[in-house]
């Protein structure tokens, strides 16, 4: 699976449980193909709701195409992710439930060229979570270079 990664929430994975995740596509307009194709694109500060049966993405920027002129875009407007219908319904189950979010991990465009997006069911992490995933990393890191040593 070939991706062309446009842009990454880096902050997601760090702040975030995330439980499930999903792929889905996006409505675009012509202009903002032209700006992602550019790399101009990103998803900080962004989520994702479900509304009136719907996936929208709010507060993704797609910067505008230069050269469309006065016809762009509007760089922070909602754009609907298009999902099938069972995976809607299972968010609307999910993401009603208190403290779940969705949040978009990446935004890519797969090997057939069309622009997806990484959107993922996440549950917030307090300080105390983030502390005892760090702590466990360097566990984990430590007892790998023990390993190196020993072989």
């Amino acid at each position: 699976m070939a991706r062309d990664l446009i842009a990454r929430n880096r902050r997601a994975r760090r702040d975030y449980a995330i439980e499930e995740i999903y792929e889905a596509g996006i409505a675009l307009r012509g202009s903002e193909v032209k700006s992602l194709r550019a790399h101009r694109a990103s998803l900080d500060e962004s989520y994702a709701r479900v509304k009136d049966g719907e996936v929208w993405l709010f507060g993704a920027h797609i910067a505008p195409y230069g050269p469309s002129g006065g016809y762009g875009h509007d760089p922070e407007r909602p754009r609907r992710l298009l999902l099938h219908k069972r995976e809607i319904a299972r968010l609307i189950g999910k993401a009603g439930q208190a403290g779940y979010t969705l949040i978009p991990l990446s935004l890519y465009f797969n090997d057939r060229g069309y622009a997806k997006v990484e959107l993922a069911l996440a549950r917030g992490q307090t300080k105390v979570d983030k502390r005892r995933k760090i702590i466990q990393e360097e566990e984990e890191r430590r007892a790998r270079e023990a390993l190196k040593r020993f072989r």
